[in-house]
């Protein structure tokens, strides 16, 4: 043999078989992302940055609109009145839409909490601070009344909540005989329940106790939802319950000590509206509980739970304020106001949903 044929052991073959395989790196494609690809992330990432942008735009065009007379101090602190109770419903709104609730009651039971407060003080002579206490105190039962059917009876909030605003409407009309409370005999027999509706200068501004009330629990409830534990789990719970029962938090209870705690918000605007309204009528605010949705929604607290800053509601509230504002400088009939905020309601909602789309 003139060439000698050297034969590769059988086992051997996967060698030639290497050295023919392809030699690249396996390498994953990076998308371009587009600018509004990088908005809706970063809108996705500080849900209320929205509400803001919105405000200042609204103050901006309402303010080219109406001129000098949507800057005055006299017209910037009347919006803060004016939203002043809406923006209360609207924090305790928030907390229970923060758990994927929702709570259609809290105007009943703001309604039904002056109701008692003015009776026990004005008609049945109880000292006004001792009042107040069982207001409060009244607050958190009707709070905890809707969280133990929540829970116990595993009812949706919606169902439980619209039984309650019939409940509480009924009570309200029977303890006050459907009469209001005149507000010459507050001044003579609980003058306190009026506070809230005192005003101090500021300035050439005109600031009322009530406005400033609002802005101290609406920062009061979000040091508490993102400065501690509890808050946390509430935020646990609106994304995803069972997922949070399975990390071991007390999911019943929290929910329970959340209805508990708007009940009280509810209770502390009780307060405060008898000062903004002068006076303590079975039939206010009647409209109080889709408003306080309004101002939650617009504010980008989404309404599937766990998403959202409390402070958006405060946004979303002196965004409807400044809506109704400029458009009545602007000379636009009230009908075309409620028009409009119908609208910022659908756009707001559908900016929610788009911003969902980054964690879908």
């Amino acid at each position: 043999m003139s060439e000698e044929t050297v034969s590769r052991p059988k086992g051997q073959d996967f060698e030639a078989s290497l050295e023919r395989s392809d030699k690249r790196v396996a390498s994953f494609e990076h998308n371009h992302r587009g600018v509004m690809d990088h908005i809706q992330k970063a809108l996705h990432g500080n849900p209320t940055l929205v509400p803001v942008i919105v405000l200042v735009l609204s103050v901006v065009i309402f303010g080219v609109i109406a001129g000098g007379k949507f800057f005055s101090a006299f017209n910037l602190t009347l919006i803060m009145q004016q939203v002043s109770i809406i923006g209360l419903l609207a924090a305790a709104q928030s907390l229970i839409i923060l758990t994927a609730g929702i709570d259609l009651s809290v105007a009943a039971i703001m309604v039904l909490m002056s109701v008692i407060m003015g009776n026990l003080a004005v008609s049945y002579g109880v000292p006004t601070f001792f009042a107040l206490l069982i207001g409060f105190a009244g607050g958190g039962a009707a709070g905890f009344l809707n969280g133990l059917m929540v829970t116990r009876l595993k009812l949706p909030p919606f169902i439980v909540t619209l039984g309650t605003w019939n409940i509480f409407y009924a009570l309200n009309l029977w303890l006050s005989g459907a009469q209001s409370i005149r507000s010459q005999d507050i001044d003579a027999n609980a003058a306190a329940l009026k506070f809230f509706g005192e005003a101090f200068k500021l300035g050439s501004a005109r600031v009322t106790y009530g406005s400033l009330l609002m802005i101290v629990v609406f920062f009061a409830l979000w040091f508490l939802l993102n400065k501690t534990a509890w808050g946390r789990h509430v935020y646990a719970i609106g994304d995803d319950k069972e997922a949070a029962e399975l990390a071991g938090i007390r999911t019943d209870r929290t929910l329970v000590q959340v209805y508990m705690l708007a009940g009280l918000v509810c209770a502390i605007a009780a307060w405060s509206s008898v000062g903004r309204i002068g006076s303590i009528s079975p039939q206010a605010f009647y409209e109080g509980n889709l408003q306080s949705i309004t101002a939650v929604v617009i504010g980008g607290i989404s309404l599937f739970g766990g998403r959202g800053s409390i402070l958006g509601a405060l946004f979303g509230a002196l965004i409807v304020g400044v809506f109704q504002s400029g458009l009545k400088l602007a000379g636009v009939d009230v009908l075309w106001q409620v028009f409009a905020v119908g609208w910022l309601i659908i756009l707001a909602v559908s900016i929610d949903q788009w911003i969902r789309k980054v964690s879908a």
